[in-house]
């Protein structure tokens, strides 16, 4: 992963709910960290957490890209708001890795994966996860990663080059009644076996 600094500042001061939304192009001059195997980052968390529609997942990368703990869960989008999207997102985070904050510098970053309908342009709800995940992470002592959309046209890094056509989300969301789950994974793997997975 081709890292820049080592971590984004907070936003700041918001003065409503559109202050809490991330343009594409204010996105990209983050200069947020872009996988350098996204396939295999964006094919990882889908084989992992099987996404549909309305499902976000969120995953922590260790040294060289080795997801070492990812959650999957379900919110609320028809008013995005990234001020909710980053306690979400912290929640999930406190639930599955401890923080960083004493680190000097962050040393595992976290990516966020929204499985959506419709096209796999930039949307508002995109932005209000880009703002959350970017201050959650900040909070949680990460390094902000990549932003990833998955549709039915593919998957596409928000902000840069790489996207594909599989996986892909399905058109039509059916009943989840399984439990969202979340999944811990070894910092120091002792076998190729499955993770251990948690119910969220």
């Amino acid at each position: 992963m081709a890292f820049g600094s080592a971590a984004a500042p907070a936003p700041g001061p918001v003065s409503g709910q559109h202050s809490r939304i991330v343009r594409l192009a204010e996105w990209a001059r983050f200069g947020i960290p872009v996988p350098e195997d996204a396939p295999a980052l964006v094919t990882g968390l889908y084989e992992r957490h099987q996404p549909r529609p309305q499902t976000l997942v969120l995953g922590v990368l260790g040294p060289g890209e080795r997801l070492v703990a990812s959650a999957s869960f379900n919110q609320e989008t028809a008013r995005p708001d990234g001020w909710e999207y980053r306690n979400a997102l912290l929640s999930r985070l406190r639930r599955i890795v401890p923080h960083d904050l004493r680190r000097r510098t962050p040393t595992r970053t976290a990516v966020l994966l929204c499985c959506r309908f419709g096209e796999p342009g930039w949307t508002a709800v995109d932005g209000a996860w880009m703002w959350g995940l970017r201050d959650a992470c900040t909070l949680h002592g990460l390094r902000c990663g990549a932003y990833i959309t998955l549709t039915a046209s593919g998957w596409q890094v928000m902000g840069a080059e790489p996207s594909g056509s599989q996986p892909a989300a399905a058109r039509s969301a059916e009943p989840r009644n399984e439990p969202v789950m979340a999944s811990a994974h070894s910092a120091e793997p002792t076998s190729p076996g499955p993770a251990p997975r948690i119910t969220a």
